[in-house]
């Protein structure tokens, strides 16, 4: 047998994936398939199906079993020993939920490994496609759900976050009232993460606290299914769900036909698998105080938060490696586009250019404020751009270089607001990982740091949620002990510093904060009248 090794899994929107490490966290074996490629007869484009309403965004269950089927046969075929796993967890996409027709446990518990489990589970499930994180149908599930329990505020002060279509209760309600006959046969309802962990267990696995704080449904706090929740979206739906678990717990041994017919250790454990997003936080491997920025097409940033104040803009998770602290989330649709076409009007295209205007431009930009939201922002919702000056003054542009610097300062001056509505502090030790194209510029890295006054590190986070899937499986053998999971990946490659904070630089923020602030709340008050 092989040095012991842990396996993370990733159900992906595109793809199936999965890393395997060693005891030194040292990457030892990793594989993937692709669905539109490899599994060309599901008729998937990205993964999905996007069907006529363009509104309703699906993916085929039996196209997730089949990928499991094919990975599982790449790793045989490439010599992978699956004897030496010691324990395995994995990821699905968030908000995505399968359906398990009645019936479906026992079929679950009596697999025949002489058979792919696509072909013994094919009539398993009540709906052959599940909703998935793009669709956007459910418009009306959601204001329902926000009237029957006070408002969008009460149910994020509940769940963490306010009605969001993609969000699973309102995907429930939106199947319960189209097709009763369909909820009424099915007999559990998994996340696409849970999902992944009941065919490695053979039974129903539980919902994480983590990926079910994902779902409109749970309480963060209690950490229990909030009951005007579950009445406003279903009957008898508490029973379909089942309790969730806290994410570092063990379910138990892989299933007899793993064994059998891939060769596990019956001893091999199970760990309870998590949305994609907290796993990425813990593939990031972040403590309390860190924050990390991803800077793509869309910017998105990662908090670790001890006291949380859930707010509409944002979301709250429980967190998927301390179950006494959370983990924020919030996007931004205008990133790296908006940041492109500035470079575009105001550096010729020159990202060289882009930098040397930064570098130009006073920290603070003689208190020269921007918002520049291209497209409609999620966070807050709003749409156009807006200057002031330092007076505050509305005027119609800023030179080059002072709108270079207008543009970055704003977009990270308002990851900083967001945070700490939402409960985040920054604290001595804390750092800032960026990720994403733009991380691989200095100068905009340098005013990120600045912002935070914080130390901003670069990380390489190729298949980040599939890693922080195997942390956490070699973290589940050892939490019910009370090790932390910092301890047990104390030993995995250290991200590099890219830059420090300017000396001073905090002082000038520190007043622009409130004048971003009031700014957007203008804008917002400008956009509903």
């Amino acid at each position: 047998m092989d040095a012991p090794s842990y396996l993370g899994f990733d159900f992906s929107t595109q793809q199936l994936k999965v890393v395997a490490i060693n005891e030194n966290l040292d990457l030892v074996h990793q594989n993937h398939v692709l669905f539109d490629s490899e599994l060309p007869e599901f008729r998937t484009q990205g993964g999905v199906h996007v069907q006529a309403d363009k509104l309703t965004v699906t993916s085929p269950v039996l196209m997730w079993v089949k990928a499991l089927d094919l990975i599982l046969d790449k790793m045989k075929d490439a010599g992978f020993d699956f004897s030496s796993v010691r324990a395995l967890s994995g990821s699905g996409q968030q908000h995505g939920s399968v359906y398990w027709k009645k019936g479906a446990g026992q079929v679950l518990k009596q697999l025949d490994p002489g058979r792919p489990l696509h072909k013994l589970l094919e009539d398993c499930f009540t709906l052959e496609d599940s909703p998935v994180w793009m669709d956007s149908s459910t418009s009306e599930q959601c204001s329902s759900l926000e009237s029957a329990v006070g408002g969008a505020q009460n149910l994020t002060n509940i769940t963490g976050s306010r009605a969001y279509e993609r969000f699973t209760g309102n995907q429930i309600a939106k199947i319960q009232q189209s097709n009763p006959e369909k909820y009424s046969e099915t007999e559990r309802i998994s996340l696409v993460s849970s999902f992944g962990a009941s065919l490695f267990r053979g039974d129903y696995a539980a919902v994480d606290y983590s990926d079910g704080s994902g779902m409109n449904l749970m309480d963060i706090f209690s950490k229990k299914w909030a009951q005007p929740c579950l009445e406003a979206t279903a009957p008898h739906l508490e029973a379909k769900l089942g309790a969730p678990l806290v994410s570092t717990a063990v379910l138990g041994e892989v299933s007899s036909y793993y064994v059998t017919r891939y060769g596990f250790s019956p001893d091999c454990k199970v760990v309870a698998f998590t949305g994609d997003n907290p796993g990425s936080l813990a593939g990031m491997r972040l403590r309390e105080g860190d924050i990390a920025v991803s800077l793509g097409t869309s910017d998105t940033v990662f908090l670790w938060i001890k006291e949380p104040r859930p707010t509409i803009e944002g979301h709250v998770f429980c967190n998927p490696v301390d179950s006494d602290s959370y983990m924020a989330l919030i996007c931004y649709k205008n990133g790296s586009f908006t940041r492109e076409r500035i470079r575009n009007e105001r550096a010729g295209g020159s990202w060289d250019t882009f930098s040397r205007a930064l570098n130009a431009t006073p920290v603070g930009n003689d208190g020269n404020l921007g918002i520049y939201f291209d497209t409609l922002e999620i966070t807050p919702s709003a749409v156009g751009v807006y200057r002031v000056n330092e007076q505050d003054q509305t005027v119609e542009g800023f030179p080059g270089e002072v709108e270079i610097r207008a543009l970055v300062e704003g977009q990270f001056l308002a990851k900083r607001v967001h945070a700490e509505k939402l409960g985040y502090k920054i604290m001595p030790g804390t750092q800032i990982l960026a990720t994403g194209g733009a991380s691989s510029n200095t100068d905009i890295l340098q005013v990120l740091s600045d912002v935070f006054n914080a130390p901003v590190y670069t990380i390489d986070v190729a298949n980040s949620a599939c890693l922080g899937c195997a942390y956490r499986a070699a973290h589940g053998l050892v939490a019910g002990r009370g090790v932390p999971f910092s301890e047990v990946v104390c030993n995995a490659p250290e991200p590099k510093l890219a830059v420090k904070p300017t000396l001073g630089a905090s002082k000038v923020y520190e007043s622009l904060l409130g004048r971003y602030a009031a700014l957007e709340e203008r804008v917002l008050k400008g956009s509903k009248q």
